[in-house]
């Protein structure tokens, strides 16, 4: 038999850059897997992540079969599905509903992100029983969207906007090595003549793109918004007639703003003040300007959501809003307008009850204080995707049992999981990825391997076990992501119609943001004195919230590199290609915070605060200034430094059209040698 190659899409999940891949199979085995040049998002591009992913399969550490051990601490042994499924719906049943959690990851989004078919199931499934379910948007994107969505500008315009039509792009947060994607969009507006600037705690892969970096001490993003703002109302650099038209608050926000001058944010944010200024004047006075904002890393502090507030009143006063090359640019779990698909989570169906709040810090403490006893995870690493992780793993080994569906053993499941179930990897099954702009088919290419089962099938039989007996009205997976693709923006897209299209279906939407200037606020203007979040008990104004300080002199950040995006795969170790290329946790600190250390580069570390300690081996380097160190996320010990206090108040959390209730992942460190 020849090779035939299959079009597909990579399993990383590095929205907005979600990839296109071809997959050689050749007597039902992968021989190569490469990017697709005819993939309108990607052109022929793929990671080293993407490369790496052909590792999954026949990979020994995968998980085939289902297990279960007793006692937790017991050795594992394997067992029937009917037998993991039975216990686990025993457990959930002597629990009560309300006493049962749900919580998913990116694992199950490997061939849906964007269509959201798994997550959208198991949200269904919670509802129709009555057990809590918590959004996995709290770990991610949400909380820098919750700032920006007070004001009112959730919509991104897409990179190819960016490329044709934007004169000045202000890399605010955003490392592009979380969207590599648009890095090429990028390179074509630098070579149309536009300027482009980088803000962030480091010298990230996007300085190499930019024309100037601004290096900002973390947690001070909201400064450094608010003393532009200054400059540009107190130099009249603002459009009066977009802001007459379009806007609510701004003489309240010119008064409150007068107070922040660039002088101010100077001693806060570590930037000279005549570089805010000239940052400021060079922002206004470009027109059209596009930001391109971080969509998680640099919203992880206790005051994160408040830089996404302050940042987006430049656009509203400018009146970047609306235009092709203005508003903001492809930012992680953002959507395009136009761009949303259909609902099957059966909302209307969920019993009254006393739900845990869509917040970190209640959830931990649901765990540990035993209101929730039963834990069904789905593609996620909990210890790796909260903070305060010591506090997680207290509640994890409260629980009754904690069931794991994975693809590999990950830290979670090693140390608390009762049962194991086995998954399919994004070859196995099928599927549908959404990007801002297309659709594309996801076929099933490989058989299943040993006892492995696809999500919807796991949650089909325990809704039979349980009673739902009309929790899956369609025939089979493809009836689902039909039901899920009957939208506008689609053009009512069906499976067999995307494979008539040969896989790839442009998508019916606005490469502008908010191009109506209608915006999601009570007013349907911009906000920007937002009376919603005075009754949230927030700031009604854009404001500057300063971090407590500690005995710790250092402050730690973290964030995403090339080797790692997310935590499924066991956060890149089970896939040799990642392993090698990023073999152990290195911590970058400045060259004369490590001389004061005593620390030559690559010198083995320990990382301490109160609440715990983690080793790893220095990384000394111009590219981060003095007081800051910075790791790249998803190692085993990281959380158990952070934080984990509430950042939103629990009313506050679903107050708009997604959830928000990421914890603080703040961390005040010592390091020192081993």
């Amino acid at each position: 038999m020849s090779v035939v190659t299959h079009r597909t899409m990579c399993p990383m999940n590095c929205h907005p850059t979600l990839c296109g891949m071809l997959v050689d199979v050749e007597h039902g085995r992968v021989v190569g897997v490469r990017g697709d040049p005819e993939n309108p998002d990607s052109r022929g591009f793929l990671c080293i992540r993407g490369q790496a992913s052909r590792e999954i399969l026949d990979n020994p550490l995968r998980v085939l079969h289902p297990r279960r051990r007793s006692p937790r601490s017991g050795a594992w042994h394997r067992v029937t599905w009917d037998d993991a499924l039975d216990l686990i719906t025993a457990r959930v049943q002597a629990a009560g509903p309300a006493a049962v959690g749900t919580w998913s990851g990116h694992g199950i989004f490997a061939n849906n992100y964007g269509t959201r078919m798994h997550s959208h199931l198991l949200r269904r499934f919670s509802n129709m029983y009555g057990c809590q379910w918590w959004s996995p948007a709290i770990i991610c994107w949400a909380l820098g969207a919750f700032g920006l969505g007070l004001t009112g500008l959730i919509e991104t315009n897409t990179k190819e906007d960016m490329s044709a039509h934007a004169e000045l792009i202000l890399l605010w947060g955003a490392n592009l090595a979380s969207q590599p994607n648009t890095a090429r969009h990028l390179a074509a507006a630098r070579r149309r003549g536009a300027g482009v600037v980088t803000i962030d705690v480091r010298e990230t892969e996007a300085s190499a793109q930019s024309d100037e970096t601004l290096l900002v001490r973390p947690g001070t993003d909201a400064a450094l918004a608010l003393a532009m703002l200054h400059v540009v109302i107190a130099e009249g650099l603002v459009d009066r007639v977009f802001i007459a038209r379009h806007t609510l608050g701004f003489e309240k926000l010119s008064a409150h703003v007068a107070q922040h001058s660039p002088g101010w944010a100077a001693g806060i944010t570590g930037i000279a003040a005549e570089r805010i200024v000239a940052l400021a004047r060079h922002y206004a006075s470009t027109r059209p300007a596009m930001i391109v904002m971080g969509g998680s890393s640099m919203h992880k502090g206790g005051n994160g959501w408040v830089a996404g507030r302050a940042i987006s009143c430049l656009p509203a006063v400018t009146g970047n809003v609306g235009i092709p090359g203005g508003g903001f640019g492809p930012r992680h779990g953002s959507s395009t307008h136009g761009q949303a698909l259909a609902s099957v989570v059966a909302q209307e169906r969920r019993p009254p009850g006393d739900d845990v709040p869509n917040q970190m810090a209640r959830i931990t403490d649901a765990l540990v204080d035993r209101r929730v006893r039963v834990l069904l995870l789905f593609g996620t690493d909990m210890l790796s995707s909260f903070a305060d992780a010591n506090r997680v793993a207290e509640g994890l080994g409260r629980q009754d049992l904690v069931a794991s569906y994975d693809l590999f053993m990950n830290e979670t499941a090693q140390r608390f999981a009762d049962v194991v179930l086995p998954a399919t990897s994004w070859l196995e099954e099928l599927g549908c990825k959404s990007t801002n702009t297309h659709l594309y088919l996801m076929p099933q290419i490989l058989e299943a391997p040993g006892e492995t089962r696809a999500l919807p099938w796991v949650l089909r039989q325990l809704a039979a076990r349980l009673g739902l007996h009309d929790f899956f009205p369609w025939d089979d997976t493809e009836g689902l992501l039909d039901a899920l693709l009957d939208a506008p923006a689609s053009r009512h897209a069906t499976v067999e119609a995307l494979r008539l299209d040969g896989g790839i279906r442009a998508l019916e939407i606005s490469h502008v943001a908010h191009p109506d200037r209608t915006f999601p606020t009570p007013s349907g203007k911009l906000e920007l004195y937002s009376e919603r979040a005075a009754l949230l008990g927030l700031p009604a104004l854009p404001d500057f919230q300063p971090l407590a300080g500690d005995a710790y002199p250092l402050t730690l950040r973290q964030g995403r590199t090339l080797t790692h995006f997310h935590g499924f795969y066991d956060h890149g170790r089970a896939l040799p290609t990642l392993a090698a290329a990023d073999p152990e946790p290195r911590l970058w600190i400045s060259p004369s915070d490590a001389a004061a250390r005593g620390l030559a580069d690559g010198a083995p570390i320990v990382i301490t605060n109160a609440r715990g300690e983690m080793r790893a081996r220095a990384h000394v380097t111009p590219k981060i200034p003095p007081g800051t160190v910075w790791m790249r996320d998803g190692w085993s010990g990281l959380n158990s430094l952070t934080s984990g206090e509430a950042v939103l108040p629990d009313d506050a959390v679903d107050a708009l059209a997604f959830s928000a209730g990421q914890a603080a992942f703040d961390a005040r460190v010592e390091v020192s040698a081993t």
